[in-house]
């Protein structure tokens, strides 16, 4: 049965981002943009309205601030798949707009193809933290109660998965996993996407937050 389009409102009070966004989103055929707002209190009154299944919302925005909407908008609607936007990784901000009910965040310079994949998550319910994060934010949400995981119990991994699971905690790219264990980058690949499945998590920002609350990378 074919899914019926998620609908998307989005807010930012510069006008030109605004339309990037527009433009990335209406070319997406499963998306539905109902809506924008230049203000967290325009976003409050246009949810209101239209009733959206995900915002995409600026963190930093005059009259009412990304955080504030958030919270104001998920008393009335906790259903709502909210995403953060920040131009940097502002760290107090962006645990602020988590801390906020937010599930997950993006950095502006975020590219279609992760702008997409993040909306499907939220629309499901899931974390999306962009795959542009530092290893100290990953670090830092992993510590706090954001980085939860829905297994209930750490799946078993294969000797190889746990080696490789600490590589990429480390930072490491495929290849370079690949040449420290001797093993291709094809191989490297094709573990991760069963590290992925296995943790229930969206790209290696996911692997290092949920390997912190698993207990299988110690960052310190």
């Amino acid at each position: 049965m074919e899914r019926e389009p998620i609908k998307i409102v989005i807010a930012d009070d510069h006008e030109i981002y605004r339309d990037g966004l527009k433009l990335m989103l209406t070319k997406a055929k499963d998306i539905d943009l109902v809506g924008e707002a230049e203000d967290g209190n325009k976003l409050v009154k246009l949810v209101d309205a239209v009733k959206p299944d995900v915002i995409i919302t600026d963190i930093k925005m005059p009259v009412m601030d990304g955080i504030e909407a958030t919270m104001t908008i998920l008393k009335k609607h906790p259903k709502i798949g909210i995403i953060g936007l920040s131009m940097f990784e502002e760290e107090q901000q962006i645990m602020d707009m988590l801390d906020a009910g937010a599930l997950g965040y993006l950095l502006k310079n975020s590219d279609k193809v992760e702008l997409i994949e993040a909306i499907h998550a939220v629309a499901d319910g899931q974390q999306y933290f962009c795959q542009h994060t530092s290893s100290k934010m990953a670090k830092v949400i992993a510590l706090s109660r954001h980085g939860s995981t829905k297994a209930k119990k750490t799946p078993d991994f294969e000797k190889r998965e746990r080696e490789i699971i600490t590589l990429i905690c480390e930072g490491l790219t495929n290849k370079e996993i690949g040449d420290k264990l001797n093993i291709s980058p094809r191989t490297v690949e094709g573990i991760r996407m069963r590290i992925l499945e296995k943790m229930n998590a969206r790209n290696s920002v996911g692997i290092v937050i949920t390997a912190i609350k698993m207990g299988l990378y110690d960052p310190l």
